[in-house]
C-alpha cells in the first residue's frame, strides 16, 4: 500500500488529505471535511488538471495588457505549453470580458478567454 498526503484546495479550508493507495488501485481518502475533498484527492492522483491564469499583449489598448484564463482545466502537464502559447499571442483592442483569445490552446480543447474589458485608445 502507498499512502499519499495532500491538501485540497477546492476550497478555503484546505483540508489535509491522506490517500492510501491499494495494490489493486483502491484508494481510500481521510481528512476530507467535504465531499470534494475526496473527489479532489481522486482526480489530482489520476489526471491532474488546473485552471491556467496570464496576460496577453494588447494593441491600441487603454491598457498592455489583459488578463485571461482557461475557459476549463487543462492537463497539468499542459501547463508549460500554454504559458509558451500565450507569451506569443497579441490581441487588439477593444476586448470584452468572455471574449475567446485563443480558441483551443495547445490542442486541448479549450479556449482561453479576456477576464478584462480593454477599452481602444481613442485617436
Amino acid at each position: 500500500m502507498e499512502r499519499k498526503e495532500l491538501i485540497c484546495i477546492n476550497c478555503p479550508m484546505g483540508c489535509m488529505l491522506t490517500v492510501d493507495v491499494g495494490d489493486d488501485g483502491e484508494m481510500t481518502v481521510t481528512g476530507n471535511n467535504c465531499p470534494r475533498g475526496e473527489n479532489y484527492a481522486r482526480k489530482e492522483l489520476t489526471d491532474p488538471t488546473r485552471i491556467v491564469t496570464s496576460t496577453v499583449r494588447v494593441t491600441d489598448g487603454e491598457l498592455p495588457v489583459v488578463s485571461v484564463k482557461t475557459a476549463a482545466d487543462v492537463p497539468k502537464d499542459k501547463i508549460g505549453g500554454v504559458m509558451d502559447a500565450l507569451r506569443g499571442v497579441t490581441v487588439e483592442a477593444p476586448v470584452t470580458i468572455g471574449e475567446v483569445i485563443v480558441p483551443d490552446v495547445c490542442s486541448t480543447g479549450v479556449a482561453v478567454i479576456a477576464t478584462k474589458a480593454v477599452g481602444r485608445v481613442r485617436a
